[in-house]
């Protein structure tokens, strides 16, 4: 009797009872009906396999569920982040099958469904708070229901802002397309009677040295001066691409070190003395002897060096304050001079920068230590040296190997890099050639490492720019992002695919956006950067595919914009990168 009487108050009061909504269930219908992944106060992961099965189950009456879910709140870490009130919204709300693991140490936490931690609640108070649960969910999903609906149709562009007030969330400007990514059409490289005409230049810096440069767009008088620093092993001619599209709008020059390219010494700076019946080897082989020449005996190749090989030829050939951009060992030599100079930069951009260069300390910063070496980089070559010099130069000047580099470096191995090459092959046949690479490869650090350099162009204020290939095998994108860390309010494009030298292997991308940069500088922001149709969306993180014509066929590249409130991107990007290094450690 009691039986049917119950059955009866059930039947009767069903309408009343509000339905049974598990914790699974409840996220998975969260996250469908959204349209951004990321809650003010909650993380919330994405539905396994297992979870879809779960809730499958569920609806055929197989499954109760959890009586419980609890939020855990997402936790802050020690890393300068947008307020925990700002919702951000990734580029790509496609359905992953991972599930992010839970890192405090990153300051990531992920909400999950957990059972009740105290088992000795009665009955009565755990279907109370099962209801308070179920009634809270069901709040929450109406009202981003509606403020989904009023949301502005117009707006079709991948960025938004968003408050939270008293616990209430606010949207406004979401996109009807999130996953869609808008592509922009961009202009390739002019042909070869379009280009601006280069001139190489010899420029006699000191007694003995000469520095070899190329120039062009000498016309455009009253336009913005741009110089390039090459990197490691190649020289002004891996610009060509640059200075024949940029010179047709700016004065453009790039710049051989000291050492590399075009600029090794015209005479032995430490000559053989052939009556002592050396090798053949040694005749062909500048540097290798026991008394160095005059001019070359305080002479190293450091990056020291270098910073002020630049410093004077702005000042005396330039002219006038520049645009500085750096690949590779040439980034961190802009960040250098930027760091010592900033009276004669206008602006720096990074183009794959190294982070590090040099293996010997400082004999500034430490001069107890640099009194232990027996040698920094001078000549003459200590003996030791010249025949481990030998060995190696045979080993890393052989075509092959040279070739076997560039597949490294270049991301799109379907690039013609023929003339890279022969340039290459051109400086290795130098006869100082070996010895040059000896004093760079011996040469001390600098005064200042790159992060003090960046600190201290962040100090005083030169704007700097980030512009980084993707799948560059060297200078991995976790350096950027330690960059953008450092320096949040820089601008980052991430490219892909492009390798390390992307100014070589999408010069049409680099140098739409090198204009861009500049035009935002020279208008003092009134321009916006290049992709962001506003100024505004500065705060946030874009992605488009750039189009443009090569060699009579389209090409698509992706690029990335990080701005100030893609610091979470950041973190997970990293982490990422991590776990993927990791994994493949293990195979």
């Amino acid at each position: 009797m009691d039986k049917e009487i119950a059955t009866r108050w059930h039947t009767s009061h069903a309408k009343e009872r509000p339905p049974r909504v598990s914790p699974r269930r409840f996220l998975y219908t969260l996250r469908a009906r959204l349209d951004f992944s990321i809650l003010p106060c909650t993380y919330i992961s994405p539905p396994s396999s297992s979870c879809c099965a779960e809730i499958e189950r569920e609806e055929k009456g197989k499954l109760k569920g959890f009586p419980v879910m609890e939020l855990v709140p997402l936790s802050r870490s020690s890393i300068s982040a947008p307020p925990i009130n700002r919702l951000q919204r990734r580029n790509n709300l496609k359905w992953k099958q991972s599930k992010p693991s839970v890192s405090r140490k990153a300051g990531i936490s992920c909400a999950g469904a957990k059972p009740p931690r105290n088992s000795g609640v009665s009955s009565q108070k755990s279907k109370r708070i099962e209801n308070l649960y179920q009634k809270e969910g069901r709040r929450l999903l109406r009202l981003l229901e509606g403020l989904r609906s009023r949301a502005s149709p117009e707006v079709c562009g991948e960025h938004y802002k968003s408050f939270a007030i008293n616990g209430d969330v606010g949207l406004a400007n979401i996109p009807k397309k999130v996953d869609e990514v808008a592509k922009v059409i961009i202009p390739g490289l002019p042909d070869d009677s379009g280009g601006s005409p280069i001139s190489s230049c010899y420029w006699e810096w000191k007694p003995k040295i000469s520095v070899h440069y190329e120039k062009s767009g000498s016309q455009n008088v009253d336009a913005p001066a741009v110089l390039f620093l090459p990197g490691f092993g190649v020289g002004s001619f891996h610009y060509e691409k640059q200075l024949e599209d940029l010179g047709c709008d700016y004065r453009v020059w790039a710049l051989d070190f000291l050492g590399q390219g075009k600029s090794l010494p015209s005479e032995d700076p430490a000559p053989v003395d052939n009556r002592e019946g050396n090798s053949e080897d040694n005749d062909v082989l500048w540097g290798f002897g026991e008394e160095p020449k005059p001019w070359a005996r305080e002479l190293v190749y450091s990056i020291d060096l270098w910073r002020e090989q630049v410093q004077h030829f702005v000042e005396q050939v330039i002219g006038e304050p520049v645009y500085v951009v750096g690949n590779s060992l040439g980034g961190f030599v802009a960040l250098y001079f930027a760091a010592c100079n900033p009276q004669l930069v206008r602006g720096v951009t990074l183009l794959n920068a190294t982070p590090f260069w040099g293996f010997l300390p400082n004999p500034l910063k430490s001069p107890g230590l640099s009194k232990f070496l027996p040698w920094s980089g001078t000549f003459p070559l200590p003996p030791i040296v010249r025949r481990l010099t030998q060995l190696v130069w045979e080993k890393i000047s052989d075509p092959s190997s040279i070739q076997e580099v560039l597949k490294q470096v270049y991301a799109d191995h379907s690039i013609n890099v023929d003339k890279v090459f022969s340039h290459i092959i051109e400086i290795t046949q130098h006869p100082a050639a070996a010895a040059s690479f000896a004093s760079i490869m011996f040469a001390p650090r600098g005064q200042l490492s790159f992060q003090e350099a960046l600190s201290r162009c962040q100090v005083e204020g030169v704007p700097i720019c980030l512009m980084y290939g993707r799948e560059d095998p060297w200078v991995r994108p976790i350096w950027a992002f330690q960059v953008k860390l450092q320096l949040p309010e820089v601008p980052y494009y991430e490219i892909s695919p492009a390798g390390h030298c992307p100014h070589d292997e999408v010069p049409e991308v680099i140098n739409f956006l090198l204009r861009g940069w500049i035009k935002n500088l020279e208008s003092q922001g009134s321009v916006p950067l290049p992709l962001l149709e506003e100024p505004d969306y500065v705060q946030y993180e874009i992605s488009k595919e750039l189009e443009y014509v090569k060699e009579g066929s389209r090409k698509s590249i992706k690029v990335r914009f990080l701005g100030l409130n893609s610091f979470w991107n950041l973190i997970i990007s990293s982490l990422k990168l991590r776990l993927a290094s990791l994994l493949k450690s293990f195979r």
